[in-house]
């Protein structure tokens, strides 16, 4: 009984806690071209964050479907990432919507017509709780007009009726109505703000890159005015490289904002793409780039410097992933970006150097306070960040801290110290969904605590929290794929690879190999177990493996082999398979060796000795 009043008093003191934050003390209006907030012109240059309400890209092992739902630190760290940048808008992708044939652990927002996810939209209730916290608005589209998370396809597909129907049959209209007037009309748990009171929502959007009718774009636009008078309503429809906003919305009176999405790769044909759309509004109602991006720093900086100097709202590039609740950050490759860009993680790393990732964050941040005829306010000090649990020194990893470059990790034997570094300047932007650093030079038989600490241009973060003790019973040679340094020896065709990332669970550094090819890999001490991590592109054997002892012929052993097959997927994914044990018992080996049956791709070896 004192747990659960205990438990119901925390519950209660969170929502006052959030009820008593709000940054905001007007809703964003327009007045002819601009946006006003209370009586000053709103203009901004910030990203938008798809996975913001979404994770789509949770490549970490554990589950078999790239789907979750973010916790309270990633929306923050997402947010305040925004907001370090200059930001003072973003944008999430849509309102997930089950998807036929999806793997039955994947959440989402709307589960059938009227049926929705009460746990999902709690997590849309801490986006906007934590919005209003950090001073940040958030433009929330209703209806994605392709599959990715679900949309139109999913809400014709509920009713087993065509696709196109979506935009003129009256039951999936009406279906979409039920989802708009349940997200309207929602009561924040935390904050206790109906969304239709609550400032931190930008506007409400019909929709994503929607291939609509003029009349549905009309009548769904005016449902939403029916429902709250209060958020402006931007039009979704799909204005996109050279396909362009229509005077039709600029004349509808519950329309009271146009945007545009730009993927020309030249900065000249976007240029000239935005100035048409100018030419349509004409000054009458507000105009955002809600989406654009592929480009160069260059380019980036050439369309940044035109959108400032016109009457232009806004402009919000694609796309922003943040930190990760396990460590490291969410990649996502973006499939129309070339095959180079990925989504930017702030504030830019070396993992990003080849589409100029550091320089292009600095580059938007100063045009994010430019717009707002502002000088950059000072980078600030990293908050401290959280070291999480370590069950052994061969796998450390902590919670980064938003706008941090890199870490230092330190070790003590008590938590009075002394302390020693262990390693330092440490990137969390290296390692893609796998544990942040391996201790090779801990000792056997040893005790340790651990802390570590932030560091950017501004100086360094308060220590994190102390973990330990840890006593190292192992330790581990592991191998990332970033180079041949940890194979004693190779045989056969064997090559590093990179590119098509998201084929591979978006580990960047592979080691790929063929048909009786072998890596062989020594320890200084007896192998005690192994796991290694590999990619296959269909059914096939992939790998067998051996151990040997110095100046001894190898014996074949059987590792478990667990595959982790990918399914259905928009994205071409390869089947993972994870194999892992110890090797044969009696004899003290010390090499392992790989031996490739067929064409396989291997991310990570593990070798604890």
């Amino acid at each position: 009984m004192v747990r659960i009043f205990f438990c119901c008093c925390l519950v209660v003191l969170t929502q006052l806690a959030f009820a008593q934050q709000s940054g905001f003390e007007f809703f964003i209006t327009a007045s002819g071209a601009k946006l006003m907030d209370g009586e000053r012109e709103f203009r901004f240059i910030s990203f938008n964050i798809p996975n913001l309400n979404y994770i789509e890209d949770e490549f970490g092992y554990q589950q078999a479907q790239p789907f979750r739902l973010p916790d309270a630190f990633e929306i923050r760290d997402a947010l305040l990432s925004a907001r370090q940048m200059g930001g003072t808008v973003v944008r999430l992708y849509t309102i997930p919507v089950a998807r036929k044939g999806a793997h039955p652990e994947s959440p989402a927002y709307v589960l059938g017509p009227g049926a929705f996810d009460e746990d999902a939209f709690k997590n849309l209730d801490l986006v906007l709780a934590i919005a209003n916290e950090l001073g940040m608005r958030v433009i929330i589209p209703f209806v994605n007009n392709w599959q990715w998370m679900g949309g139109r396809p999913q809400y014709a597909d509920f009713r087993d009726k065509p696709h196109d129907d979506f935009w003129s049959d009256p039951q999936l209209k009406a279906d979409l109505k039920m989802t708009i007037a349940t997200v309207i009309n929602r009561k924040n748990t935390l904050t206790g703000v109906l969304y239709k009171d609550d400032k931190a929502i930008f506007c409400w959007e019909t929709g994503n890159e929607l291939a609509c009718p003029q009349h549905w774009t009309e009548e769904i636009c005016r449902y939403i005015k029916s429902l709250d008078s209060q958020h402006l309503v931007m039009d979704g429809y799909i204005a996109i490289d050279g396909l362009h906003v229509r005077n039709e919305s600029v004349k509808e009176s519950s329309v009271d904002l146009l945007s545009s999405h730009h993927y020309e790769g030249d900065p000249d044909k976007l240029i000239k793409h935005i100035r048409q759309n100018l030419a349509i509004i004409d000054g009458r109602k507000p105009y955002i780039i809600g989406e654009f991006g592929f480009l160069s720093t260059s380019a980036v900086q050439q369309a940044l410097d035109f959108i400032i100097e016109q009457p232009i709202a806004g402009a919000l590039i694609w796309s922003l992933r943040f930190h990760r609740r396990e460590g490291g950050f969410y990649w996502h490759s973006e499939p129309l970006g070339q095959g180079l860009y990925k989504a930017y993680l702030w504030p830019g790393f070396r993992s990003g150097e080849s589409y100029d990732e550091q320089n292009l964050m600095a580059l938007m941040r100063r045009k994010a306070f430019e717009i707002r005829d502002l000088a950059p306010l000072p980078i600030e000090v990293p908050q401290a960040p959280t070291l999480l649990p370590i069950e052994e020194v061969t796998h450390i990893s902590w919670q980064g801290s938003a706008g941090a470059a890199y870490y230092d990790l330190e070790r003590a034997p008590s938590t009075l110290g002394p302390w020693e570094m262990a390693a330092y300047h440490l990137s969390d932007a290296d390692s893609q969904y796998f544990p942040l650093f391996n201790d090779q030079n801990a000792i056997k038989g040893q005790t340790y605590f651990y802390r570590t600490r932030a560091f950017n241009q501004a100086g360094a973060s308060a220590y994190s929290n102390v973990v330990g003790p840890i006593v190292v019973r192992r330790l581990a040679l592991i191998d990332n794929m970033n180079n041949y340094g940890w194979v004693h020896h190779l045989r056969g065709k064997v090559s590093l690879v990179k590119g098509n990332d998201r084929n591979f669970r978006e580990k960047t550094t592979r080691m790929e190999g063929h048909k009786s090819a072998q890596l062989t890999y020594h320890t200084p001490q007896k192998i005690q177990y192994c796991k290694i991590y590999a990619f296959v592109d269909k059914p096939q054997k992939g790998l067998s493996f051996s151990f040997s002892a110095e100046g001894m012929a190898a014996e074949p052993a059987q590792l478990q082999r667990k595959p982790i097959n990918a399914g259905s997927n928009d994205y071409g994914y390869w089947d993972t398979v994870i194999y892992e044990g110890p090797p044969p018992a009696g004899k003290d080996f010390q090499y392992l060796h790989i031996n490739f049956e067929g064409k396989v791709q291997i991310s990570r070896v593990e070798v604890f000795y």
